[in-house]
């Protein structure tokens, strides 16, 4: 896929390739594919005459856009491998992380270089922070250069020589997803189930040349370009992210769930077909996507090991009436099953080759429980936020779907700790803004009286925490907000 969308931008020079917005939503051209193409030779040009060939690893702190996707381009050429640096992770686990993967190079960006020089107090504030980079490896400037950075990477290789594409298989790119400063852990994908991954999106989206696409993730990025289709980037603010969509018309979006409640917020409307994924997208959030003018509005079930795996209508999950979170059926060439705890195991073209530092593996154990409901996934929550309530094991994610009626935003289960290892279960439920609570809670009272035996023992109204890249709901900062809750007499 990559050498089909390096082969396609050289083919339409003048084409847009990346598009961005101003304020009141204007469409602009940030990069055509000339351009983009350009920037991939001289990268690759560059980082060849620093010695980076097959086998090398390039450390990448670039933000989305045109020069991190050259970047990407320009390693893949030369058949090393990208570890993607990630500021929200903490200057601590990056150092652990980066120890492992050793880079040859680090490329970052102005921004990047502030986040981990003299922006760091104001980028803590963001939950934003970089060791210094120069402790990671020797380090180069992409894109313009401020006080204090590093060489420009293509500085003194502007004519260089532009070396032979690598035509064969082997490690793609590094993803840090978890561990301690100890341990950490990251996904080796390869060059062949990069593709897969990518050749997948394609199947799924079926982006159409020459219509916009918006979203901002190199899953989006590469299949649509390749496909002929310019991509947007989506703007920050949810208020100018609703007048770029009402200026550009997308044939498709994709945006994680909570930019898409932030967007409707702001009255945001949508055309052609929309997909969400990276947190869980609830029956009601995509009715809502529809109602604001999506033809189609579909979940993606991912994991950095494997993207993507599962994908769900609207129509479909608004129907489905049994137990759980139904994220859809297998896509083409993924096997789905259940071990004997009830995991879900994933394998397929585009799972993870391995974890760096261990041996290949088929199989991804995803860390969710599920069954199969006539070939559809079923998840029953994460195998490691079961509750443990008078000896009953409760998984969350078998009933917090059904709590997302109207008027709530977000709904979560946690349980707080009782005494003698027993714990209360609490549901933590964030109203849409403007709803009415005691309307609320009388529609939740159907939903919870058919929970049964895994009937919370309280209901707090309240805002739901959020951590991480793609914001997801934070069970364990939940948890700590429903015991200071309860202790203070469950007022909310």
């Amino acid at each position: 896929m990559l050498d089909a969308l390096a082969h396609t931008l050289c083919l339409t020079p003048d084409r847009p390739a990346v598009l961005g917005s101003t304020r009141a939503g204007t469409v602009r051209v940030r990069a055509t594919c000339g351009e983009l193409a350009g920037l991939a030779d001289r990268y690759a040009a560059a980082l060849h005459a620093r010695g980076i060939a097959r086998g090398g690893t390039v450390g990448v702190a670039v933000r989305p856009g045109p020069r991190a996707l050259a970047v990407m381009l320009a390693v893949h050429r030369l058949g090393a491998r990208a570890a993607v640096l990630d500021p929200g992770a903490g200057p601590e686990v990056l150092r652990a992380r980066l120890a492992l993967a050793r880079p040859d190079v680090v490329l970052a960006d102005a921004t990047a270089q502030a986040v981990a020089g003299w922006a760091r107090p104001l980028a803590h504030r963001a939950c934003l922070a970089l060791p210094d980079l120069a402790e990671l490896g020797p380090v180069a400037t992409v894109g313009p250069r401020t006080p204090g950075c590093a060489p420009a990477l293509d500085g003194a290789a502007r004519s260089g020589a532009l070396p032979r594409a690598v035509d064969e298989d082997g490690d793609a790119v590094v993803v840090f997803t978890s561990g301690t400063t100890s341990r950490p852990r990251a996904v080796v994908h390869t060059r062949s189930s990069l593709a897969a991954g990518m050749t997948a999106v394609t199947g799924l989206v079926g982006p159409k040349a020459g219509r916009p696409v918006l979203g901002g993730t190199f899953f989006v990025l590469v299949p649509s370009l390749a496909s002929g289709a310019p991509v947007a980037l989506p703007a920050r603010s949810p208020r100018v992210l609703a007048r770029q969509l009402r200026r550009l018309r997308p044939q498709a979006t994709y945006l994680t769930p909570p930019r898409l409640r932030s967007a409707l917020a702001t009255g945001a409307r949508f055309t052609g077909r929309v997909w969400t994924g990276s947190a869980p997208a609830s029956a009601d959030l995509l009715t809502r996507v529809k109602r604001a003018g999506a033809e189609e509005a579909w979940g993606v079930y991912a994991l950095t090991e494997m993207f993507p795996a599962a994908a769900v209508e609207e129509a479909d999950k608004a129907a489905f009436t049994g137990r759980g979170d139904l994220v859809g059926a297998p896509l083409p060439g993924v096997t789905a099953k259940s071990d004997a705890s009830g995991e879900l195991l994933l394998s397929g073209p585009a799972v993870r080759d391995r974890y760096l530092g261990e041996e290949p593996d088929p199989w991804v154990a995803t860390g969710d429980r599920a069954h199969l409901d006539g070939g559809r996934i079923v998840l029953e929550g994460r195998c490691k936020d079961m509750v443990l309530r008078e000896a009953e094991n409760i998984y969350p994610g078998l009933y917090e779907p059904s709590l997302h009626v109207p008027g709530v935003e977000l709904a979560l289960l946690v349980g707080v700790p009782a005494g003698d290892g027993d714990e209360r279960l609490v549901a933590v439920v964030q109203p849409r803004p403007g709803a009415d609570r005691t309307a609320l809670r009388a529609a939740l009272a159907g939903p919870l009286e058919r929970m049964g035996s895994a009937r919370p023992d309280a209901v707090l109204l309240a805002e739901v925490p959020l951590s991480g890249r793609s914001r997801k709901p934070d069970r364990g900062a939940a948890a700590e907000l429903a015991a200071a809750r309860l202790a203070d007499g469950g007022r909310g």
